[in-house]
């Protein structure tokens, strides 16, 4: 004991510093580790035998699926986001691009498939022919989103549409974890400098009783490894809060619940579920045919009655299938300029649709494991690659530290 106490005296700055060495591989480990899930976003190294990619994007698809389902099955309705529509609104949010729309389909139509008749139409019928299709486009934008209500799960895929978004843009599926796990992932890190000094002052008074070469490379592991598991369990668990006397304990992403699910809802609406991605899901999507079915009607409906009077004389000039072609035709063009049509009523469809509140409001009323099955996932795939990452770091500095005792 005399032998001990005598090294503790001669060597007491090297003792002292084990516990903060030890606290510094518990804060390095989990840096680290932290970044290992979120960096590379591409591999980088020798497929197969050697290199990294980060555990975040390398799992993009599943983790897209994951988040996906939990966004379609919990947090929207998109029945009820597009009911927030007002056509009378809208309408008049894209009236001038929408009539200059028609202006362009109708002449362009004309022009293209009935060339010769179009030419000899003295100007001022033109204008009154352009004019009478303007005027009952209001009512066809109405009918056409009345449609497109009852049957918007025919047109839009919204889960592929976001599985699509997301595994695209693994910058965006990132900062969508890693946004609303900043302050979890702070823990992790602060939590290892906790750990890992509370440990290394056991480790201290081992190797003065010990002088075991083994011992400070394996307190480094086991401070790697149990500091990593503690650190990742503590985020979530307890998932319900559990009082002892004046303390509460409760998984820390599990109290932050309403910061996060404001978050969520915000990246959601601005980066995920924007107008864009849902002209372009609806436009280009598995299910942009059955939109174009839809329009082509509405546009042969808008034909027949502007030709209504004199139905069997324009048939017989241009002939029933010309007809048909040209109504086709028509209702191609009208979805291609839908994209920059409804731009000028993207910040009302924003506004009113408002998906962030919508995310936010059923997020605070998911059960705890449901809540954290928005984050779990990005640990669950690699979380021992992880815990093994800093547990290998923390046998590395014990070396050094054992090299630095004896030497």
């Amino acid at each position: 004991m005399n032998a001990v106490l005598n090294d503790l005296g001669q060597h007491w700055a090297l003792y002292a510093a084990i516990p903060f060495v030890a606290a510094l591989i518990g804060y390095v480990t989990k840096r680290v580790a932290i970044e290992m899930m979120f960096r590379p976003l591409e591999f980088v190294g020798i497929k197969p035998l050697l290199g990294w990619q980060g555990v975040v994007p390398k799992h993009g698809g599943r983790m897209a699926a994951v988040a996906t389902d939990l966004l379609t099955t919990n947090l929207l309705d998109l029945k009820e986001i597009f009911d927030r529509i007002d056509p009378d609104l809208i309408t008049r949010q894209i009236e001038q691009p929408l009539l200059k729309a028609v202006d362009d389909i109708a002449r362009g139509v004309l022009e293209e498939y009935h060339p010769r008749m179009w030419e000899v139409m003295p100007s001022m019928a033109q204008e009154l022919l352009i004019k009478q299709v303007q005027a009952s486009t209001p009512r066809l934008v109405r009918e056409l989103m009345d449609e497109l209500r009852e049957n918007l799960d025919e047109v839009l895929d919204v889960k592929h549409m976001t599985v699509q978004t997301l595994t695209r843009d693994k910058k965006l599926l990132v900062k969508l974890i890693r946004e609303t796990s900043r302050p979890e992932m702070g823990f992790i890190a602060r939590a290892g400098i906790v750990f890992g000094f509370t440990l290394g002052i056991v480790q201290a008074f081992t190797w003065a009783f010990t002088k075991e070469p083994l011992v400070l490379p394996i307190f480094g592991a086991v401070v790697g490894l149990f500091t990593d598991w503690l650190a990742i369990k503590l985020i979530f668990v307890p998932r319900d809060p559990i009082r002892l006397g004046p303390l509460t304990f409760q998984g820390k992403f599990q109290k932050r619940k309403a910061e996060v699910a404001r978050q969520y809802g915000e990246i959601i609406a601005h980066e995920v579920l924007t107008v864009p991605n849902l002209m372009e899901a609806v436009l280009t999507g598995p299910r942009s045919d059955r939109l174009l079915a839809m329009v082509q009607r509405t546009v042969a409906k808008a034909v027949d009655e502007q030709t209504s009077v004199a139905k069997p004389l324009v048939a017989l000039a241009i002939g029933g299938q010309r007809l048909q072609e040209m109504k086709t035709a028509a209702a191609r063009r009208a979805v291609e300029s839908f994209p920059a049509t409804v731009r000028q009523a993207e910040g009302y469809l924003t506004q009113a649709m408002d998906v962030a509140q919508m995310v936010e409001y059923r997020m605070l009323r998911l059960t705890p494991l449901q809540y954290e099955g928005l984050l779990r996932p990005a640990f669950r795939q690699d979380e021992w690659k992880l815990i093994a990452v800093g547990g290998f770091i923390g046998f590395l500095v014990g070396e050094l530290q054992v090299l630095l005792m004896l030497h």
